[in-house]
């Protein structure tokens, strides 16, 4: 398990940013209004947001480039 950075203060999707992510145990003091949340093992900074509807971590989609297809 892991602990989320969360800084309500940077907006993101419908949510807020994920600054940053430590083993547990590795937090250390932050500033108001950033908070701690425990995460997954697989969340990444600035690759996940924070929903404070339901209070989870989310992925940001994943964008597909177009590409041409082929028809033979």
């Amino acid at each position: 398990m892991k602990e989320a950075l969360i800084s309500p203060n940077q907006p993101i999707e419908t949510g807020y940013r994920v600054a940053e992510v430590v083993d547990q145990g590795q937090t250390f003091e932050v500033a108001q209004p950033l908070f701690w949340t425990p995460c997954a093992d697989d969340v990444v900074a600035d690759q996940f947001w924070y929903d404070p509807n339901d209070q989870l971590i989310k992925p940001f989609p994943i964008e597909v480039e177009d590409a041409p297809i082929e028809i033979t």
